[in-house]
């Protein structure tokens, strides 16, 4: 709904005239044309953008043993990390590291505010770099704002199609090389050349890759608004000592233009020139200067250049810089900001997330990289053969978490005179899944009913590599 209408009639002897009143509930949305911006947190952006990047496109060109370093490969169920082997019976991993995941997330914004947002989340991320691309074909802010508002002409639509055709380019190599975490990189890039992908392929490449475009190309801030729901609950994970991006409202008031040379206390001025650059460079088109809203990122921009701006004017820097609300308030220094970071919540959050760590660490040291399986054949419960013995068939899968041949004896115990009456050795090739038939049998005159047995499966090569499993013999009446 675009409008909401309420009207108004009067009474038929009233001599008034019916009013109809519009009230216009929507707002159509205005295109932020960002300024580019230099300064301190403007290269950590960048370093940031590099290094997520390097890490997101060069990870699964790295091989290890032969194969891809990290590979989720769905349709054997396998995941390569490095040198770890992880089977869907390993999904304790990965909640381990959603939760560690999910605790940083709480920790670093309880210190320091949006830090994720404004810097390392793939929306900034892709946004930045689409920006760049954008600055590149089209030029700096006041380029690309005469440029949409002039009419259409062979440069205007040669540039616009230009942009636009390296940010479907990227946004295809960035969907390629997320499907490259699920099928192997270099077989995919050979289907690509020779127009072999499957469906699947075809579908999240060109999926991840509209995504990408749609959402760094033209949505931008308003994912970080409207569709990203970090924005709307991270202001129950800051207090009064969490760094946020804020404005020295004491300093900085009241505002107003002036020279270079002019004395702002003879004016009666704050240190702010209301030059309007921090909102001109912020990603998301907020005022600073109207206090701590749900749309910063907290990337700093607005820091940059409020320096840049204080600089011409031999003011000091930081008009415009990460602070506590208490800092601002009380004066504090940052000796006084770093100690007060180290709040009881702060704390606990540490504490809980370095449990939690050492947790999985340890777990994953500790791990066995084998599993084994035990299913019961149901199309033979229990049955007596030769001389009398009662035979119970099991099938064993025995997954080899490791990336080398394995040789494994199989034992079995739990009954007095339970035996294996099939092959107690089994090999099983590098990170397979051996399913095997196995035959156990005790002597005749065994007690009816259930009995609780433990199969055992140890590899010869490497005799610390063992795994137990419990089942149950039947002996029918």
């Amino acid at each position: 709904m675009n409008s909401h209408v309420a009207s108004a009639t009067a009474d038929t002897n009233h001599p008034a005239e019916p009013q109809e009143v519009e009230i216009s509930l929507y707002q159509s949305h205005k295109k932020i044309y960002p300024k580019a911006v230099q300064g301190l947190f403007s290269r950590w952006r960048w370093i940031l953008v590099w290094l997520t990047q390097i890490v997101f496109y060069g990870l699964p060109w790295i091989h290890w043993n032969e194969r891809q370093a990290v590979l989720f490969d769905l349709l054997s169920r396998r995941f390569y990390l490095g040198g770890l082997v992880l089977y869907p019976q390993d999904f304790i991993y990965l909640t381990g590291l959603l939760v560690i995941s999910a605790l940083s997330l709480f920790l670093f914004t309880a210190v320091a505010g949006r830090l994720w947002c404004g810097y390392a989340c793939p929306q900034t991320v892709y946004t930045e770099i689409f920006l760049w691309i954008e600055k590149q074909v089209e030029g700096d802010r006041a380029a690309r704002m005469r440029l949409d508002g002039a009419p259409m002409s062979a440069a205007k639509a040669g540039r616009k199609a230009g942009k636009h055709v390296l940010w479907i380019l990227f946004a295809l190599w960035t969907g390629f090389t997320f499907v490259g975490y699920f099928t192997p990189i270099r077989t995919l890039g050979a289907e690509v050349v020779m127009g072999a992908l499957g469906p699947w392929q075809t579908f999240w490449i060109l999926f991840y890759g509209f995504a990408t475009y749609g959402n760094a190309g033209f949505m931008r801030e308003q994912v970080c608004k409207y569709m990203c729901p970090y924005a709307r609950f991270q202001s129950a994970m800051f207090d009064k000592d969490t760094l946020i991006v804020t404005y020295d409202q004491a300093r900085g008031e009241p505002r107003g233009s002036r020279g270079k040379k002019v004395d702002p206390k003879e004016k009666g001025l704050g240190s702010c020139v209301d030059c309007t650059l921090c909102v001109q460079v912020c990603p998301t088109g907020i005022d600073i200067r109207k206090g701590l809203q749900y749309e910063c990122i907290g990337c700093g921009a607005c820091a940059d250049v409020c320096d840049e701006v204080m600089d011409k004017f031999g003011y000091e820097r930081g008009l415009v810089k990460y602070s506590t609300q208490n800092a601002m308030t009380q004066g504090w220094d940052r000796a006084q900001i770093i100690r007060r970071a180290l709040r009881p919540r702060v704390l606990v959050y540490s504490a809980i997330l370095m449990a939690i760590v050492v947790a999985v660490g340890v777990s994953l040291f500790l791990r066995v990289p084998m599993k084994v399986d035990v299913i019961r054949d149901r199309g033979s419960m229990a049955r007596m053969v030769e001389h009398g013995r009662i035979e119970n068939v099991y099938r064993l899968q025995i997954m080899n978490a490791t990336e080398q041949r394995q040789e494994v004896a199989i034992a079995v115990e739990g009954m007095e005179g339970i035996t294996l009456a099939s092959e107690s050795k089994v090999e099983v090739l590098p990170a397979e899944v051996r399913s095997v038939a196995v035959r156990v049998q005790v002597p005749p005159g065994a007690e009816t009913g259930s009995h609780p047995i433990r199969f055992s499966v140890q590899a010869q090569q490497d005799p610390s590599i063992k795994v137990d499993e419990k089942t149950t013999f039947l002996v029918p009446r």
